[in-house]
């Protein structure tokens, strides 16, 4: 079994809590289209990469969810986000309305 990681050396995350406002259904493939293209046109490969982007959960039918970034990237995407214009060729917009540390938190307000 692999050594973990010691606590100082883990990348440390944060959570956002997204809304997608739309006419139309979404669905995952959708939303990480969107946001992905959305972060490599506005800031590049290098940065998009550096940013360790993962949709964790998506309720497709509330239209919510959340994203884990690393906690230096949040900045990069919230603006990224904030330019989304479609998802899946209907028009829509994504929110950020939450940032937290945990899961567990995220999770309980999601």
């Amino acid at each position: 079994m692999p050594k973990l990681l010691k606590p100082t050396l883990r990348e440390r995350n944060r959570y956002l809590l997204f809304e997608a406002i739309t006419d139309g259904p979404i669905d995952r493939k959708g939303v990480v289209d969107a946001v992905w293209g959305s972060l490599i046109r506005l800031h590049g490969e290098l940065n998009a990469a550096k940013t360790s982007l993962w949709i964790m959960d998506l309720d497709e039918q509330k239209k919510k969810g959340i994203m884990k970034v690393n906690h230096g990237s949040v900045d990069l995407i919230r603006s990224s986000i904030a330019l989304i214009k479609e998802i899946s060729g209907r028009k829509a917009i994504i929110t950020v309305y939450l940032t937290t540390g945990t899961l567990k938190k995220a999770r309980k307000s999601l």
